[in-house]
């Protein structure tokens, strides 16, 4: 069972940019399938961003695509998620997210997945 803690949020600017990240605990951390996800207030979660266990396949959002990258790097347990050109819509707590898998493909529902982080807060201020 992995345990994931996210960090890296703030405050920032309309324009700026942040990288947060998802350390991980537990379990072997290369046998799972990650992805970001964020709720701002009011709406539901939704997803941001997805990558396969060895970060050879990614996929994303179509509101962050070519603003946001995710990564991870299996032998220091993390993910990240580099976000630039923030905007106020992108304000919302991000969560990461786990998942167990014997091959490597994507998720992008909330429901295939089995593990959440606490979340981090951005504000993105105009």
């Amino acid at each position: 069972q992995v345990q994931l803690v996210e960090s890296g949020g703030g405050l920032v600017q309309t324009g700026g940019s942040l990288r947060l990240s998802c350390a991980a605990s537990g379990g072997t951390f290369s046998t799972y399938a990650m992805g970001w996800f964020r709720q701002a207030p009011g709406k539901e979660r939704e997803f941001v961003a997805a990558i396969s266990r060895y970060g050879t396949n990614t996929y994303y959002a179509d509101s962050v695509e070519g603003r946001f990258t995710i990564s991870r790097d299996n032998a220091k347990r993390t993910m990240y998620l580099q976000m630039n050109s923030l905007n106020p819509e992108d304000t919302a707590v991000y969560f990461c997210a786990a998942r167990p898998t014997g091959y490597t493909p994507i998720f992008t529902h909330m429901n295939d997945y089995d593990y959440w982080g606490q979340g981090t807060q951005v504000t993105v201020s105009s």
